[in-house]
């Protein structure tokens, strides 16, 4: 394998400034992306094989039953990108399917996760050259060298429904700069369902997606010297029918004061800090978003819960 290859990290007065803008909003929040140091990630992978988080099980599912299919739609000696790779875990389907991809660069922004999962992906593939990038890809994407082969972005789990309408528009833009005209976009996207399968699937019985989202916290108070209590904070999932999406906030338990970098953020008993939403799409809904790509192919369970969808760069 490679070396680690990385983009120069944000400094510290970065994050920082980052976190008190979010803070000061209103309502407040916190960036979802700060969730995966390597104790946040640990606690996805596990959301993942929890029986009501059935987005995993069936986009897996899809690449099961229709990786070849995929496979060759996309072409031999490929160079697949992936984003927010976390554990590579689904990439191996699609892996095993391509005809000799020439190269496979996982980006993620947790960077002791990134690693492990490309030295997982290179033991599996040894022929493969695996350049892990360290990188956030909500902004431009600087890559290694030049391309081995036809780009394809992989871009698994219905992350791109984290962000708004117009930071899913600008990361997809940003997508065409990177891959090139006739790029190939391999995404996977969660489709609107009943709200009782959603609510549950943010809200598992066990615990663990409640333990996601108080690690959050727990990450801030190493990463920027965040003063918060996470015991202080209860989980609560909630589905936003008007804006198609799903919430996930921490409510406080009792009146609390948030500090950092000298500002003090008052947060009473009740109030909640917004920490994630996850939109829920139609076919329709992402083909607008995807304003610089043409529908190549598009692929879905037998119960229209989740879509893969392949496009080109036009031009």
């Amino acid at each position: 394998m490679n070396p680690t290859t990385t983009q120069t990290p944000s400094p510290k007065v970065r994050y920082t400034e980052e976190i008190l803008a979010s803070l000061a909003e209103e309502p407040p929040r916190l960036p979802s992306k700060y969730f995966y140091d390597a104790t946040g990630s640990r606690l996805f992978d596990a959301i993942c094989a929890l029986p009501e988080y059935y987005l995993t099980r069936t986009e897996t599912g899809i690449l099961e039953r229709d990786a070849k299919a995929m496979a060759a739609a996309i072409g031999p000696h490929c160079e697949l990108l992936e984003y927010g790779s976390g554990s590579s875990t689904k990439t191996t389907l699609l892996l095993d399917a391509l005809v000799k991809p020439a190269r496979y660069i996982p980006i993620d922004v947790s960077r002791a996760h990134l690693h492990d999962a490309a030295q997982r992906i290179h033991a599996r593939y040894p022929d493969l050259s695996v350049e892990p990038l360290c990188a956030d890809f909500a902004g431009e994407i600087v890559l290694p060298s030049e391309a081995a082969g036809t780009r394809v972005a992989y871009f698994p789990g219905s992350t791109l429904g984290n962000l708004t309408d117009a930071g899913a528009r600008g990361l997809l833009e940003r997508m065409t700069r990177t891959l090139g005209p006739g790029g190939l976009l391999l995404i996977g996207v969660d489709l609107v369902k009943p709200e009782s399968v959603l609510v549950p699937a943010y809200d598992d019985a066990a615990g663990v997606t409640a333990a996601f989202n108080r690690n959050l916290l727990v990450h801030l108070q190493s990463l920027v010297d965040l003063q918060v209590n996470p015991t202080a904070f209860e989980h609560r999932a909630i589905w936003n029918a008007d804006e198609h999406r799903m919430e996930m906030w921490l409510e406080a338990s009792s009146d609390q004061v948030l500090e950092l970098a000298g500002q003090r953020f008052a947060i009473p008993r009740g109030k909640r800090i917004l920490t994630e939403f996850s939109h829920k799409y139609t076919p329709e809904r992402l083909l607008d978003l995807a304003a610089g790509f043409d529908p190549v192919a598009r692929w879905s369970d037998p119960q229209g819960w989740f879509l893969v969808q392949l496009l080109r760069v036009r031009g």
